[in-house]
């Protein structure tokens, strides 16, 4: 890849990534602190779900670097280790979170009145341990001694010179290769990432299977008393509500999982064929899209919640009427 296809990857990564990275961390700020404001919300399910958001604030500070990944740089070997780690271990961290944050409600759901009695309530500071400790140690694993790194002195005929390109002999150059073996990727999205993806669909489904029963058990005892006409529009209005909650999973389950999918598809196939699919514009594309994507998920579910953003609601409202009160003022002053 030559100086000018790089720049230009970059400037597409920069103009995709930083507009919703800024929407993401603006967004986690806001509900971050809407639930820090009221008191009620602070309970052990939104504690989760703030730990969720925290790791989603994160991600939206790494997201602009989680693309560029895929690309190869001059650094030395301990910076070329901070570069790969840290933003994987924050996306390892919110997907860890996310999936705690479903199955706590998947829980609550399920068994609405012994919920309280399962283990992510009554030891609550392990479970938020599981989500934070694991993606800390796997990902650190290269930093350990897992990983490909070639010192360039040590093997010039090899094809790190390839990769250096214009570089000059003595420089380390970086790339996801040298630091993540295959064996790690493999494991990362097969073992982690995937069955991750497949829990989360998996409750969600079962969410959707109980509303539907519990839909159509209310619409029977309704069928059983009188006022024909008001309980069958009741029943209308019951229906409605549900095929909308099912289009809102539908449309999320598109705009933020299907681009991800898509790229993780791609990222696997190019290294199972060898080929570098870093310079491909669509590959740039579908990872800064999907792993956007995912991380607007909480953001999703966070301003969904009336709760959540109340506080701050309250706040605007107030600025925007002494905004008001005092242009009213100047208008009669003058």
């Amino acid at each position: 890849m030559d100086q000018l296809d790089k720049l230009s990857i970059e400037n597409l990564i920069f103009y995709l990534t930083v507009p919703l990275s800024s929407i993401i961390i603006l967004a986690n700020l806001f509900i971050i602190v809407g639930i820090a404001c009221n008191r009620q919300l602070h309970n052990t399910p939104n504690y989760f779900f703030l730990s969720l958001l925290v790791a989603d604030l994160f991600t939206g500070i790494a997201l602009p670097f989680i693309p560029r990944m895929s690309l190869d740089r001059k650094l030395d070997f301990k910076n070329c280790l901070l570069m790969y780690i840290l933003p994987n271990f924050l996306f390892l961290s919110f997907l860890f979170n996310l999936v705690m944050v479903h199955y706590e409600r998947y829980l609550c759901i399920v068994s609405p009145l012994h919920h309280s009695q399962f283990w992510v309530h009554r030891c609550f500071p392990m479970a938020l341990l599981i989500v934070w400790i694991p993606p800390l140690l796997y990902a650190s694993l290269p930093a350990f001694g897992w990983n490909n790194w070639v010192e360039p002195n040590a093997n010039k005929s090899s094809d790190l010179n390839e990769t250096a390109g214009n570089y000059t002999g003595g420089d380390e150059v970086c790339s996801y290769k040298q630091v993540f073996p295959e064996t790690f990727i493999y494991l990362e999205v097969y073992g982690l990432v995937l069955p991750a993806m497949l829990s989360i669909a998996g409750m969600t489904g079962r969410v959707l299977w109980i509303a539907r029963k519990q839909v159509k058990n209310i619409c029977k005892l309704q069928r059983a008393v009188d006022r024909l006409q008001q309980q069958s529009d009741h029943e209308q209005q019951l229906n409605m509500r549900y095929a909308k909650c099912v289009a809102a999973v539908s449309l999320t389950f598109l705009v933020c999982w299907v681009p991800y999918i898509i790229y993780q598809l791609i990222a696997m196939a190019a290294l199972q064929s060898g080929v570098s699919s870093s310079s491909s514009t669509l590959y740039i594309i579908m990872s800064c899209t999907g792993i956007g994507g995912m991380a607007v998920i909480p953001m999703i579910l966070g301003l969904a919640n009336k709760q959540y953003t109340e506080p701050i609601s309250r706040l605007i409202c107030k600025l925007r009427n002494r905004n008001r009160a005092g242009q009213n003022s100047r208008d009669i002053a003058l």
